[in-house]
């Protein structure tokens, strides 16, 4: 056991890993650069796309060399969940006790994340069609509903979905504050928070997590709006979320500035891939 644990280690330390790390941040940045396209596009008036990770691979899929270029993001997250995965298993060694049983237990939940992504991507490379990006693809609420519906289902279901819902709001909440307690910044080298170029980093940091929590906060209430209501189909992802923003008073506007948020974002991916620090 002791030498399996240190051959982790030593894999988790390598230098591979920072390329992988790298390069599966460059896919990110891609995959939410394209879900903020989407957001605009909603935002002025184009209800066709999904705003989900799935509909951003069938925008890029219906580019050309398309299907080439999301093969290379589902790599790309499926490099992030190797690095995620080796952080839950063996990192965060400077940690003691709680804290780094915390820190392992939300590395693992971001390789689910990038999974999730990585899955997307390769069933839209596969696919014929345009893997749901189409019309009828801003309601995307599906799997999301299927899944509250099994939970429902269960001894307990609706304590567990509102459980659920609170659990995802946390998890926004933290990215808001992560955004403005600037604890993001730990993620870049010294180089990469320094001068005019780290400012604006740190600028799109910022406005990235608060959109993202934004958006996340939003998922998590539609979660306990479903177990309140006892309905599963009151649920849904960051598609259905984005489109209650959009019902909203001056819902365009405030849809359009998350979208922005998340292209910001999805910049500061592409900064840490230059600049990373773990």
């Amino acid at each position: 056991m002791s030498s399996a644990t240190d051959f982790g280690k030593a894999a988790e330390d390598h230098r591979w890993v920072d390329h992988a790390a790298r390069a599966g941040m460059v896919a990110y940045g891609v995959v939410n650069l394209l879900i903020a396209w989407l957001a605009l596009q909603l935002a002025f008036g184009d209800r066709e796309g999904s705003t989900t990770s799935t509909g951003a691979m069938s925008q890029l899929a219906q580019q050309p060399f398309g299907k080439a270029l999301v093969w290379l993001v589902a790599v790309g997250m499926l490099l992030l969940v190797g690095w995620r995965s080796l952080e839950a298993a063996f990192g965060h060694d400077s940690e003691d006790g709680a804290k780094r049983t915390g820190k392992r237990v939300f590395s693992a939940g971001k390789a689910l994340i990038y999974l999730a992504i990585a899955i997307s991507a390769i069933r839209v490379a596969t696919s014929s069609g345009s893997g749901g990006g189409g019309k009828g693809g801003g309601k995307g609420g599906g799997g999301t509903d299927s899944t509250t519906r099994t939970l429902m289902d269960l001894p307990g279901g609706q304590v567990l979905v509102f459980l659920v819902g609170a659990g995802i709001i946390g998890y926004g909440i933290f990215q808001i504050y992560h955004a403005w307690s600037e604890g993001f910044r730990k993620n870049l080298t010294a180089e990469g928070k320094s001068g005019d170029s780290g400012t604006a980093y740190v600028a799109f940091g910022k406005a990235g997590y608060t959109a993202k929590g934004i958006a996340v906060g939003i998922v998590g209430a539609l979660f306990i709006y479903a177990a309140v209501t006892h309905s599963a189909n009151k649920s849904g992802g960051l598609d259905v979320a984005l489109q209650k923003v959009l019902q909203q008073p001056f819902g365009p506007f405030l849809l359009g500035a998350l979208a922005l948020g998340i292209g910001a974002y999805g910049l500061f991916c592409f900064a840490r891939a230059r600049h990373l620090s773990r």
